[in-house]
């Protein structure tokens, strides 16, 4: 039992010092999406801080691919030494978990929560054709009209699917799901006016929106978008809907948990920063800061909410 103690205590002597000591080389932090995206611009920003804060450049890794699966894999197999993070999205802790059976990785087993840096509700957006101005009324015209209207997503699955498929089971309507190869494809279907409608970002809507290209009706979150405060949510007019997109770090698991909390506090600290959350808030979307434990059990939250959607929906992704 006193070697038991004893080896407790020097291992804890031995955590505590390295995190004293960290960083002491350059960080990792993998971005499984394409540069120029919300979770590329998100993570450059906080990397950029980081560098700052820790005193040691922390690089920004884009590994796109399988919906965030690829990038995923990449980090849940790197050393858990606190020198490679990994930028999560609701796809990779929350949707793909729910869809596919033989994912590369295990969002719990494999990482540990550091922090949620933020999140973002969209936009529903119609071509202007369709002659609704209010989710009440996409929602008389849909149940006129069932199987008619569409809407476009990025593909089976993504984020936009969910919302879609949401807006079906709340609303009580049946609007036919078209899946793109990408977001932006889907999106230039709708302004053409070869799909009705598509859930997505504000960032990539805002240009079609402000010139006049596609008609927005609302945001999906459970508030306003403080970057969109004039249109209202859909829950105002469907209750209990809700869906954003929440983007976070996490470690690889088994990282040393005083580098963990130290991790968690600065960049907790960082999304609080006027510059930082001023950065943040012109990408369209809202900084959280949320501590390590806020974080996992939001997490655990989403997984549950979309997994319920997921399966109510019917929704199959091959592997």
């Amino acid at each position: 039992m006193l070697a038991r103690i004893l080896g407790l205590i020097l291992l804890t002597t031995s955590l505590g010092a390295g995190a004293q000591g960290y960083p002491a080389k350059p960080l990792r932090l993998i971005v499984a999406d394409a540069a120029g995206g919300a979770p590329d611009q998100l993570g450059r920003i906080l990397a950029q801080k980081l560098s700052e804060v820790l005193g040691q450049q922390v690089i920004v890794d884009n590994r796109p691919g399988a919906a965030g699966a690829l990038g995923a894999d990449i980090a849940a197999r790197a050393p858990a030494d606190g020198y490679t993070l990994l930028l999560t999205t609701t796809s990779i802790y929350a949707i793909l978990p729910g869809l596919r059976k033989n994912l590369p990785y295990d969002p719990v087993k494999d990482f540990v929560p550091i922090s949620r840096i933020a999140t973002a509700s969209n936009v529903l957006v119609v071509n202007v054709s369709v002659s609704v101005k209010s989710v009440a009324e996409l929602v008389r015209l849909a149940k006129d009209k069932p199987g008619v209207l569409n809407y476009a997503s990025a593909g089976v699955g993504s984020p936009a699917h969910l919302a879609g498929e949401m807006l079906n089971l709340l609303a009580g309507i049946k609007l036919t799901h078209i899946a793109y190869k990408g977001a932006a494809p889907a999106l230039l279907d709708v302004i053409a006016g070869s799909v009705q409608m598509i859930i997505t970002s504000p960032i990539a809507a805002g240009a079609h929106m402000n010139a006049g290209r596609v008609r927005a009706l609302a945001t999906t979150g459970a508030e306003r978008n403080p970057a969109l405060p004039e249109l209202p949510t859909i829950a105002e007019a469907v209750p209990g809907y809700e869906i954003s997109q929440s983007w976070g770090i996490v470690a690889p698991a088994g990282t040393p948990p005083p580098v963990a909390r130290r991790l968690s506090d600065e960049i907790v600290k960082a999304m609080q920063l006027p510059d930082v959350k001023d950065r943040v808030l012109k990408t369209g979307a809202v900084p959280a800061g949320d501590g390590a434990a806020a974080f996992e059990a939001f997490m655990a939250r989403e997984r549950q909410r979309l997994g319920e959607v997921i399966t109510k929906s019917g929704i199959v992704l091959a592997d």
